[in-house]
């Protein structure tokens, strides 16, 4: 689905606490200084709780 890389997802997601909703994932990738690419892909993501960054990404590129 994306074309962006796991580590690019993990990077824009440094100091996420967890969990935590999509919602709050997007702002902090845009606060961490995300691509568009990766804010599209969290953008696609289901709307509901995260558990972590395994979680998330199993979303994108499962």
């Amino acid at each position: 689905m994306a074309s962006v890389s796991p580590i690019d997802v993990q990077k824009a997601l440094h100091g996420v606490g967890y969990p935590s909703g999509k919602d709050s994932l997007v702002e902090a990738a845009k606060g961490n200084g995300a691509s568009g690419e990766v804010l599209d892909a969290l953008g696609a993501i289901a709307d509901k709780e995260y558990g972590g960054p395994t979680e998330v990404s199993a979303e994108i590129f499962d």
